[in-house]
């Protein structure tokens, strides 16, 4: 049976992360780390970070292509494909999950799909939205040096009297013409063989120290995207034989509250590698295990569980730089939202774990998630997050893209992107990031200044959760860790009940964790009442 939260508050639950940007803007936690200035942005977007200029460098940087000519590139067709093929078989199984709700586009409709025809129309492009580092994924591809980002939000053309369509700049915009759904541009910080200016080898110690000297930057628009892009700015380095693969995220459905379903929005994501000469291929998604798959083939789940058990893996596994084999992997998934707090067979890992609404024979028993523990602990290398079985459910579920987009997004997103469309880009309503990845900056800066002093990064992070600070007091108190909406857990009067792998996870002084799900004891940060201080506990300093 699919569980999702039912109280009435999770509405304002969710406002309250989606706000939360903006709760200490004073932090600036995604300097050097990400590009987020709006009119920066939209410069770089009307020059050649326009889609069209990335994907297809022979166009002017004066036409901005829109989405019946991506679409029509040699390149997307097999992109295009593979989404329509999606689109039908989302259909054909909420038809069967749910035989008498009315499916289809607008209001009207039990399940409200979205515009399938808005992905290829003339009146829609994909605008650049944000830019960001992710050399914290040089583990993957040391030669590389990890990622750069390009996120892409799909939006409306309007069509404006006298001005040229293609132009937002100077319009009466009073509402975003921003649409559910992002595409990713992944590039190699480093290409293959790349060179430095006077033809030495690029050392990652220089894209590194580029990026964190632009967090220092303080100009804004032109002359910031200038800087950017200068011969020493970490944009110089982002060309498009760097490209590595695409990823998308669209809203594809919601679902309003009914007799049949609780409240429900369902996202579909999907990974297209790049191939020579020119192409891109549908392709496993990174660490997204194939939970059906693996529910209805028995040798293949013994054959999962024997590797991930396998010390080096487990341990892998605790550090969130695993990377699961492409035989276990999905090529698609959907992520809903609201999930998180309590078991549900919308998450990747539901049920493959000896435990609530595990099936008859689950892949995982808890002797073996025990036995992997002790084996850790004897071999003189403690792990950091895993501490109980149900520590090493939620992160077999959050290492995948729709766990960890499932946990402390805005909507089913993680980087909706800046809105620079709109009249007053810093004043909008629509956070440019979720709370999850404000509170991983931290981390991604401290591997940053690893790479730029040539010392040896730790790759790992924590759960998505609760951000790891890597003793930095940099998040103490917001949200992002422990301040209000912080995702929390709900200590026992018994701290020997307590699990290891969330006892931490404590809410500010002033605070107390208000509890979603009493199967997980999770949570989340509020200021108690006289109502529910008793039901919630006390707060944990």
């Amino acid at each position: 049976m699919r569980r999702l939260l039912r109280f009435p508050f999770i509405a304002i639950g969710l406002l309250l992360c989606a706000g939360s940007a903006y709760a200490t803007p004073d932090l600036a936690l995604d300097r050097g780390t990400a590009i987020t200035e709006p009119y920066a942005l939209r410069e770089l977007d009307h020059g050649r970070f326009d889609l069209g200029r990335v994907l297809a460098t022979a166009r002017p940087a004066d036409q901005p292509l829109t989405n019946d000519q991506l679409f029509a590139l040699p390149s997307m067709a097999p992109v295009r494909k593979a989404l329509d093929e999606d689109f039908k078989r989302y259909i054909q199984s909420q038809r069967a999950h749910y035989p008498g709700d009315a499916i289809g586009v607008g209001q009207s409709f039990d399940i409200q799909l979205f515009d399938h025809a808005l992905l290829y129309s003339a009146d829609t492009r994909f605008v650049l939205a944000g830019i960001v580092s992710r050399l914290d994924r040089a583990y993957v591809s040391r030669a590389n040096c990890g990622e750069v980002r390009l996120v892409y939000r799909l939006t409306r053309l309007p069509d404006f009297a006298g001005n040229d369509r293609m132009s937002f700049a100077g319009s009466d915009l009073s509402t975003s013409a921003r649409l559910p759904m992002t595409l990713n541009v992944v590039l190699k910080a480093k290409k293959d063989h790349d060179v430095d200016a006077t033809g030495a080898t690029l050392a990652c110690a220089e894209i590194a120290r580029r990026w964190l000297a632009a967090g220092e930057l303080t100009e804004t628009g032109a002359e910031l995207a200038s800087k950017l892009t200068a011969k020493d700015g970490p944009l110089d380095l982002i060309r498009p034989e760097n490209i590595d693969r695409l990823e998308t995220n669209l809203q594809i459905a919601h679902m309003p509250k009914s007799e049949a379903h609780e409240f429900r929005t369902d996202y579909l994501m999907k990974v297209f590698d790049y191939h020579a000469p020119g192409t891109f291929e549908e392709a496993p998604m990174e660490d997204q295990i194939d939970r059906e798959r693996l529910l209805a083939d028995a040798g293949l789940r013994q054959e999962f569980r024997a590797w991930l058990l396998q010390p080096d893996h487990f341990r892998e596994l605790d550090r969130g730089t695993i990377l699961i084999p492409e035989k276990f992997l999905a090529r698609s998934a959907i992520t809903s939202t609201p999930v998180g707090f309590a078991p549900s067979d919308l998450q990747p890992a539901h049920g493959l774990v000896q435990g609530y609404g595990a099936s008859a024979e689950p892949t995982f028993q808890e002797n073996d998630i025990v036995t992997a523990l002790q084996k850790a602990a004897e071999s003189n290398q403690p792990l950091d997050n895993i501490h109980s079985v149900a520590g090493f459910e939620r992160r077999l579920n959050d290492v995948s893209c729709s766990g960890c987009h499932e946990t402390r997004g805005v909507g089913g997103f993680h980087f909706p992107g800046v809105d620079w469309m709109v009249p007053k880009p810093s004043n909008v309503t629509v956070v440019p990031a979720s709370p999850h990845f404000l509170g991983d900056q931290v981390r991604r800066r401290e591997i940053e200044v690893a790479l730029r002093d040539g010392k040896e990064p730790d790759f790992s992070h924590g759960f998505a959760s609760r951000p790891q600070t890597r003793g930095s007091t940099e998040l103490a108190g917001t949200d992002y860790q422990d301040g209000w909406g912080a995702h929390c857990y709900q200590a026992s009067a018994n701290p020997a009940e307590d699990d290891r792998s969330f006892a931490s996870w404590t809410c500010a002084k002033g605070l107390a964790c208000q509890v979603m799900s009493p199967v997980t004891r999770m949570g989340m940060c509020f200021i108690p009442s006289a109502r529910n201080v008793k039901a919630v506990g006390s707060t944990h300093d």
